[in-house]
């Protein structure tokens, strides 16, 4: 496992942190009607990823933290799909939504390397 004394400690947990603030400030802006339906979808979506990353990193083995990272990823990935139904709605230009899309390519990419580094 890797030698880190806390989560706070893990840049992809500090990107993923990032990454629901933007998303956050991005879903402020859509349609009150809204709130209840994708804006809420999106908010829990987000916030798991850095939630699972410091839940696995506290379990204390690397067979536990790979599993939540896997559940991360598995949140990430339905924060892409509502961002990109939010620009299919007109909710998000794609100028608007490209850094968080692009942010979560970066966190994508971090978590398949821990993954691997927990295998080994």
């Amino acid at each position: 496992m890797p030698k880190v004394s806390s989560h706070r400690d893990l840049i992809v947990w500090n990107k993923a942190m990032d990454l629901a603030v933007e998303v956050y400030r991005l879903t402020s802006s859509f349609p009150t009607s809204e709130r209840y339906r994708l804006v809420d979808q999106l908010s829990r979506a987000v916030a798991s990823v850095p939630a699972n990353i410091a839940e696995g990193q506290a379990r204390g083995t690397a067979k536990e933290f790979a599993h939540f990272l896997s559940i991360a990823r598995g949140s990430l990935m339905e924060t892409q799909t509502y961002l990109t139904l939010a620009v299919r709605l007109g909710y998000l230009s794609d100028t608007e939504a490209g850094p968080a899309l692009n942010l979560i390519t970066e966190i994508s990419k971090m978590l398949t390397a821990l993954q691997e580094s927990l295998r080994q």
